[in-house]
């Protein structure tokens, strides 16, 4: 029985370079995951050695764009947050801190956001706006947060009946 012959869209066997360099090209893909799980002879005093010479990054300066978590948030302001709401539609954890006390709020989608937001603007009270993230906290710990995490800080005047007693 004959062996089938390869052959290529314009019906012409491939040369024999354009084979060789195809088994090139499939056996150095092949290999890749394991040149870079491969990480060299170094130990684990080593690498944290390495690790405590990192100087530390802000979120601002790393030019962060990605949704962070709310334990990622935390520890760019020196917190480990307590989660206390976990839902399809936001994720929030509690700051206890000497400073001060804060929500750190993240959402999945911008549209979540938004309509938190749009709730937030009843009620009065300073936010520091993020992409897919919310802080609310005082506004002396909102302005020490932002060269850290990046963000907008936003003020909302809310909505309603205002505290003053009314004229008699």
């Amino acid at each position: 029985m004959p062996q089938p012959q390869l052959r290529t869209r314009t019906g012409r066997a491939p040369s024999a370079a354009r084979l060789v360099r195809g088994a090139a090209v499939g056996a150095s893909l092949a290999l890749l995951p394991l040149a870079t799980a491969c990480g060299g002879a170094e130990d684990d005093s080593a690498v944290g050695k390495k690790a405590s010479k990192t100087p530390a990054i802000s979120a601002v300066k790393a030019e962060v764009v990605a949704p962070a978590k709310v334990e990622v948030i935390a520890n760019l302001t020196n917190c480990k947050a307590k989660i206390r709401v976990e839902a399809d539609e936001l994720r929030q954890g509690v700051c206890h801190t000497k400073k001060a006390d804060y929500l750190i709020t993240t959402f999945p989608e911008e549209r979540f956001q938004q309509t938190w937001l749009d709730t937030a603007g009843m009620y009065q009270g300073d936010f520091l706006v993020g992409f897919r993230w919310v802080i609310s906290a005082e506004l002396q710990s909102l302005k020490q947060f932002r060269p850290k995490v990046g963000g907008t800080i936003v003020h909302m005047s809310g909505m309603g009946p205002s505290a003053a007693p009314s004229p008699s």
